[in-house]
């Protein structure tokens, strides 16, 4: 194969691990700071 389409190929790749890690990591995260602002100072969910 060339060597240019592996390299895009291996580029592409992270570039979609690193996009799905990030969402993995980052709605849960979200998540329970909305929750916690929920608790501590009653905000609502929405904001």
């Amino acid at each position: 194969m060339d060597f240019v389409l592996i390299l895009l190929m291996i580029i592409g790749g992270a570039a979609g691990i690193f996009a799905t890690f990030y969402i993995l990591i980052s709605l849960p995260v979200t998540i329970i700071q909305k929750i916690y602002r929920k608790i501590r100072f009653g905000t609502s969910l929405m904001d």
